[in-house]
């Protein structure tokens, strides 16, 4: 049988790309635009159709419409333009452009203990004091902290519970 005289039509022959060249495939029900592409085409016109109708509407005194006045934008041509990536050169000058590179990324060694100075990696131990520290010296009596714990909970306890003082009662 032919598909000529049957009047069926002969399958694709194989995917087809999209017409933006935006490197994904597009669909007949999409004209031959990838869902992206055609979506965003969609829009644009929609956001034409809108600002059209509203230039006719300042146009025509908002309300009113006597229908001698020209449209000023009745059809409005879409071209659509693939957005190109902006290329940046990373690499910075000669002059200032290191100053700049170790203030953005400063260069930090291996975490070590602030006692025995052994590398704790990722399993150091950050102290109320600020330093860091192995298991062994974790403790504030294994370091000599300098952090004064007592004061630090008195002023917990007393910011958790105000003072309460009941207003005094007339006596009979």
């Amino acid at each position: 049988m032919d598909h000529d005289n049957s009047g069926c039509q002969a399958p694709p022959e194989g995917p087809v790309l999209c017409i933006n060249n935006c490197g994904f495939f597009g669909s007949a029900a999409t004209m031959n635009m990838c869902s992206k592409c055609h979506k965003d085409m969609m829009l644009k016109q929609e956001q034409a159709k809108l600002a059209a109708s509203s230039i006719e509407n300042i146009m025509n005194g908002s309300s009113s419409s006597s229908g001698n006045e020209p449209v000023v934008a009745a059809n409005v041509d879409i071209s659509l333009n693939p957005i190109e990536p902006k290329i940046v050169c990373a690499q910075p000058s000669l002059a200032s452009g290191s100053e700049e590179s170790r203030e953005a990324k400063p260069k930090d060694g291996p975490k070590r203990c602030n006692s025995c100075n052994k590398r704790v990696g990722l399993t150091g131990f950050n102290c109320r004091c600020g330093s860091l520290f192995c298991a062994l010296h974790r403790y504030s009596d294994k370091h000599n902290c300098p952090f004064d714990y007592r004061t630090a909970a008195q002023d917990a306890i007393a910011k958790a519970n105000p003072v309460v003082k009941a207003e005094k009662l007339d006596k009979i």
